[in-house]
């Protein structure tokens, strides 16, 4: 599978905005954006955040992510990441959230890289600690129904060793 990621761009919006399938997809996607997203919601999120970063399969955008969170020698929070509904399952998620760990490592150089999830999003549950992220904290949220969710916090510290990639 042939993968490369760059720094998203305005034709990429509309089509990113198509990733969430549901009501459930767009929360944990962008929790503060209504369904359908409006590329003018997304695009005014990534003009807040940094690295807003898509991911292309045979030329063809399939997953984007950004930090919503950035701090030289700090954190940086991984945020809005979403992969095509046409693209799950098959390491492009892993790629993406790799490169954005990377990102934050090496340009930011950050002490850690946080994500943070939903109780019910078994994607991101199963995929985050298979990266090495463990949980932190936990968080009471509420869905646009007024549902309880909880939101797991998750921390992944710099490498000891200097030279590690991703």
């Amino acid at each position: 599978m042939s993968l490369n990621h760059r720094p998203v761009n305005t034709a990429d919006i509309p089509v990113i905005c198509t990733f969430p399938q549901s009501e459930d997809e767009s929360l944990f996607f962008f929790p503060k954006a209504t369904f359908p997203l409006h590329p003018t919601q997304l695009q005014a999120a990534i003009a807040q955040r940094a690295d807003a970063t898509v991911v292309e399969r045979r030329g063809e955008v399939v997953a984007f992510a950004n930090f919503y969170r950035w701090k030289a020698g700090g954190s940086c929070a991984i945020g809005n990441v979403i992969v095509a509904p046409t693209a799950r399952g098959c390491g492009i998620g892993r790629y993406l959230v790799e490169k954005m760990i990377g990102l934050a490592f090496a340009k930011h150089q950050a002490a850690e890289v946080t994500v943070s999830c939903f109780n019910h999003n078994t994607a991101g549950l199963l995929l985050y600690p298979k990266l090495g992220f463990q949980p932190y904290a936990l968080e009471e949220r509420q869905s646009k129904h007024g549902k309880r969710l909880a939101l797991v916090h998750m921390r992944l510290p710099r490498p000891a060793a200097s030279n590690v990639t991703f």
